[in-house]
């Protein structure tokens, strides 16, 4: 049976911003400070997962003004009195190199 299920969706800068509701530049802006969602760079293009927007998105999200909530999507500014923003680990297959078991010989 064929496996259906697609690949990522990769959006550019002007796709993205136009799913977010803000402006392109905006979008730079945002990735200059550190306070967008999160990026990959394949050869010299900046392209976006769908999904990470959805969840720079929700982390926003809030139910009433006295809400906390779980995040905050900070301004597109200069963060020098903010905390850092968490920013996931890549998932790399565990090798030998790098914490994983080394393979049995024998």
């Amino acid at each position: 049976m064929p496996d259906n299920t697609l690949p990522p969706r990769l959006l550019r800068t002007p796709e993205a911003a136009r799913f977010l509701g803000m402006s392109p530049r905006t979008l730079e802006k945002h990735r200059t400070f550190g306070t967008g969602p999160v990026y990959q760079k394949l050869g010299g293009r900046v392209v976006y997962a769908l999904d990470e927007l959805q969840l720079w998105i929700a982390r926003g999200r809030r139910i009433s003004t006295t809400d906390k909530g779980t995040g905050t999507v900070y301004p597109p500014k200069r963060r020098d009195n903010l905390p850092p923003l968490p920013r996931p680990k890549p998932n790399r297959p565990k090798t030998p190199g790098n914490g994983g078991t080394p393979p049995s010989h024998g």
